[in-house]
């Protein structure tokens, strides 16, 4: 297949969803394999958990997440 017939199907695609009202974003977000974020990651864990300003709904919430993401490792 050549690039340019690839380049018309991925155009042919976006135009496609362009029409169907929705419009392409780029989103930047931390990157878990970097080194440290795990760390980063358990020490703002350990802010909020040693909050006493945390809503209780919040708090509950987050414990019930937690049990649902068994597997998410990289």
């Amino acid at each position: 297949m050549s690039e340019s017939s690839v380049s018309k199907r991925v155009q042919k695609h976006r135009d496609a969803l362009r029409a169907a009202g929705l419009r392409p974003i780029q989103i930047w977000v931390p990157d878990s394999r970097r080194e440290g974020f795990e760390d980063e990651c358990r020490r703002q864990a350990a802010l909020v958990a040693q909050s006493d300003s945390v809503d209780p709904s919040i708090s509950d919430w987050m414990d019930e997440v937690a049990s649902e993401i068994d597997g998410w490792t990289a």
